[in-house]
């Protein structure tokens, strides 16, 4: 195999998909500690769907689980990951996995917050190219995304058939403002950029309504 993640797979994961370990959340939990070891479990709509086992030592992490390639058996996998620290604000240190793997031949060493399950081993998304599902979106769709949830924060409903809900109680005048303004914005790209992505199918009548030639 000549390392973790040899041979990385010719298409994309999508992050969203696949089993994932969050530095951040370890490290709350207490996992990182030395000498701590324990169950990771991963749940789906309140069902277990997955676990490891970790140990914490001094700097790193030891992880202990069983994977399964295309249907064959189960085989038993250790996997050790380095963990570095790296100054903060205000005196705080932030945790960081320090990625094993390796493609074709050279180590990657990336410090990430997150490693994924793409195949065997847990490696970061770039050793796996792995992508969020919003990266593989279209700009407008982005745009839309985004005033939307900015919509259901103010607490009102997606999508452009609502009206912008009224400030909440306690929230600054400016802060309502700004949002408003973004949802406004966001909105007003998102059409714009659909309009120019399909103009070609618009008759000419109504190239000329939405772009004046």
């Amino acid at each position: 195999m000549g390392g973790y993640g040899s041979g990385r797979p010719s298409s994309k994961q999508k992050a969203e998909h696949c089993k994932s370990l969050d530095v951040n959340r370890l490290h709350r939990g207490g996992c990182l500690r030395p000498g701590r070891r324990g169950n990771w479990v991963w749940s789906r709509d309140g069902e277990e769907v997955g676990r490891i086992n970790y140990k914490a030592e001094e700097g790193r992490v030891v992880l202990d689980y069983r994977v399964r390639s295309y249907g064959g058996d189960w085989e038993a996998t250790t996997e050790t990951i380095r963990i570095t620290h790296v100054e903060c604000n205000y005196g705080n240190k932030r945790p960081y996995f320090i990625c094993p793997g390796v493609v074709h031949g050279r180590h990657c060493g990336l410090r990430v917050g997150k490693l994924f399950a793409g195949g065997r081993y847990f490696l970061c998304r770039h050793c796996y190219r792995i992508a969020y599902a919003s990266q593989s979106e279209a700009r407008y769709d982005r745009m839309l995304r985004r005033a939307n949830k900015l919509r259901m924060a103010l607490g009102g409903e997606p999508g452009t058939a609502y009206l912008i809900a009224p400030k909440p109680k306690g929230m600054w005048q400016r802060t309502y403002q700004r949002k408003h303004f973004e949802i406004e914005w966001c909105e007003s790209q998102a059409n714009q950029l659909f309009l120019s992505k399909y103009r070609h199918m618009f008759s000419k009548e109504e190239r000329e309504a939405f772009f004046g030639s």
